[in-house]
């Protein structure tokens, strides 16, 4: 099991999450953030730093946005990884 970023970064892409994760498992697509699913580590050390709760462990994603699971694992091989904090889109 991996987190998840979900639909609230859409838009925003704060990139708090980024710069704690000890695995390096982000990937910036153009409006929002991923997480490679065989990359995470399953920590959670990004949740609490993501200022619009966008992050869930892939077991806790609420209904609405179980879709994300898929999009993450879709889009983190295809978008450039992300280390470090940039500034949001918002």
């Amino acid at each position: 099991m991996a987190m998840v970023v979900t639909e609230p970064c859409f838009g925003c892409k704060y990139t708090d999450c980024v710069v704690v994760c000890p695995a390096e498992c982000f990937y910036e697509g153009a409006q929002m953030l991923f997480i490679h699913p065989d990359e995470c580590i399953d920590c959670g050390a990004c949740v609490p730093e993501c200022p619009v709760a966008a992050i869930y462990h892939e077991g806790d994603v609420p209904a609405r946005w179980t879709d994300y699971i898929a999009l993450n694992g879709e889009m983190a091989p295809l978008s450039p990884h992300i280390t470090t904090r940039k500034p949001p889109l918002i």
